[in-house]
């Protein structure tokens, strides 16, 4: 009976259509979550004072994106590609009704699956301005990208536009997606201008590195694993059911996609390492991570159609790229690129989109100099012509948003951080994480009971190592301590120099982070407050601190009025 209902062609068309649909879904998930990724990674490259900023620019490029997309941005780019295109059936009246009730259950899933790009676009941008950009100025650069900028794009290249009638090969977005977004994010950071203190009045750049490396890779990735959706996931339909039999439709080169994404994916890693450890006689852990993401970029508008040698080549082309643009970038150009947005997709993805004649099947199985030479010539063009839009749009956008004043804020808000400026939090509120564990908040007392320090009042200053700081506060309670000032300080001591580096660029640390804690005692003997500080600050290597007394000549409580030791 089972055997007799899969005969029935119409019933293959449903159970084709049914996986098709599951397959979209599931990939179209795992692009999603590819913003965790790009959350974990941006933030790991911005100063810890901007990194709920950053947070907050992710999660609002998808909250606001996806509803400019759903509104204005998939509709327009079929308009564009019919505008520039060959023409074809598309009517106003059928657009419009067919955004109010889709025609069937492929229409939403696709214009979901559309949307993940589009997102991913987006979000590339965010890194390339962080640290000094306005929220809201960001935010209305987003709705434009999703709405028209990106939308121009895909019209030109997917739905049959001029790029399209011209034979333009892009896969799933090296350049469309990524090489767009990341000219984007180029633009955008050289009309907003670079971070305070980021190059010298004579053009010298100044290294600001990151504040955490483990989310810049763990970042990394989460993006490579997401990915799979975003190249293997293009390979939108499993299967066809023609002829009363199931075949297999664009599944018939995932494989391929797998494979030489994966080959790309550790090329570029690869790559860049080998030109970090050129450059710097080391290998770059950053430059590691942005590599393998190069390599995905290289790879990803030409996953279908290339030869596996072609795919390391490309990689490991698009990791050794990495360094040299990004120093490009920063020491010629004298951009502000925080998360290095342009090497990663920007001219990663001009790369393999010019590269694809080189390493087509095609070409290895017959080569003809006039196909490549072609081939080379419709590439160039079609990343000339996204190029060029993205730009001009990009420029007015920000330029616009500049000349009224709204690009950046304030060197003030700057300085202190977007966190506190922008969203009033502190990501990390180093202070206060635990109180005493031995004594009760009751049993501490200012005076501490006693008549020692000659009868008057002694500040007692510990400059230790920030990671000493729960058990100085600790011991501290347990002698009855008084009440405490700890403040977050840099400085250098005995603790010797050292050479730090970030993206492959030298920086000298010879200002250590310590922090500071005051006591300011009358009636609890300074020498116990030095033994105890000195016991729980105590890790036997240079740097562990200093401990300064001296002797304070009087003391005001504000509230009461009470002088001198009563004060304390």
């Amino acid at each position: 009976m089972s055997g007799t209902v899969l005969a029935q062609g119409s019933d293959l068309a449903v159970i084709a259509e049914g996986v098709n649909l599951l397959w979209v879904l599931v990939v179209t998930f795992l692009i999603f979550f590819m913003h965790a990724g790009f959350a974990m990674l941006e933030a790991g490259q911005v100063r810890s004072k901007n990194v709920a900023n950053q947070l907050t620019k992710n999660l609002l490029t998808w909250s606001v994106g996806v509803l400019a997309f759903f509104l204005v941005g998939a509709a327009l780019s079929n308009v564009v590609g019919y505008l520039t295109g060959a023409g074809g059936a598309w009517t106003l009246g059928g657009e419009f009704g067919a955004i109010l009730e889709p025609s069937g259950v492929n229409a939403w899933v696709g214009w979901l699956f559309g949307a993940v790009f589009a997102m991913t676009a987006a979000t590339i941008v965010s890194g390339a301005v962080a640290g000094r950009c306005k929220l809201r100025t960001y935010v209305t650069y987003t709705v434009l990208l999703v709405a028209v900028i990106y939308p121009v794009v895909v019209g030109f290249a997917w739905a049959g536009g001029v790029l399209a009638t011209l034979g333009f090969h892009d896969f799933a977005g090296g350049m469309v997606v990524h090489g767009m977004g990341g000219i984007a994010g180029l633009t955008a950071a050289w009309v907003v201008g670079p971070r305070l203190g980021r190059f010298d009045d004579d053009g010298t750049a100044n290294v600001i590195p990151g504040h955490s490396l483990p989310f810049a890779v763990l970042g990394t990735l989460i993006l490579a694993f997401g990915w799979y959706g975003f190249n293997v996931g293009t390979a939108a339909t499993v299967f066809a059911a023609e002829g009363g039999s199931l075949s297999l439709a664009a599944f018939e080169t995932v494989g391929r996609v797998a494979l030489v994404t994966t080959l790309g994916m550790a090329a570029g890693a690869l790559g860049a390492s080998a030109m970090s450890l050129r450059r710097t006689g080391k290998v770059d852990t950053l430059y590691v991570a942005n590599g393998l993401l190069a390599g995905l970029v290289g790879i990803t508008g030409i996953a279908d159609d290339i030869v596996w040698p072609g795919a390391l080549a490309v990689g490991l082309l698009a990791g050794a790229q990495l360094p040299y643009v990004f120093e490009f970038v920063e020491k010629r150009l004298r951009i502000d690129d925080v998360c290095a947005v342009f090497p990663v997709h920007g001219s990663a993805g001009v790369l393999g989109t010019l590269a694809y004649p080189f390493v087509a099947v095609g070409t290895w199985q017959g080569f003809s100099l006039g196909a490549v030479l072609s081939g080379v010539a419709v590439q160039a063009v079609g990343v000339a012509l996204i190029a060029l839009w993205t730009v001009a749009a990009t420029g007015t956008v920000f330029g616009v948003a500049r000349s009224l004043g709204q690009a950046r804020v304030t060197p003030e808000h700057e300085r202190e951080g977007l966190d506190t400026a922008e969203h009033g939090v502190e990501t990390y509120p180093e202070f206060d994480i635990d109180g005493p564990s031995e004594v009760a908040a009751e049993q501490l007392r200012a005076d501490g009971g006693g008549l020692p320090n000659d009868g008057g009042i002694k500040l007692v200053t510990a400059i230790v190592r920030p990671d000493r700081l729960t058990k100085v506060k600790r011991a501290l309670a347990n002698i009855g301590a008084p009440s405490l000032t700890v403040t977050n300080v840099s400085g250098r001591g005995s603790q010797p120099a050292k050479l730090g580096q970030w993206r492959g660029e030298e920086y000298v640390v010879d200002l250590h982070q310590k922090v500071k804690v005051e006591c300011v005692v009358a009636d609890i003997p300074a020498e116990d407050v030095i033994d105890a500080v000195r016991d729980a600050a105590n890790t036997g290597e240079p740097g562990d601190g200093k401990i300064f007394v001296v002797p304070i000549e009087d003391a005001c409580q504000v509230r009461t009025g009470k002088r001198g030791t009563e004060a304390v």
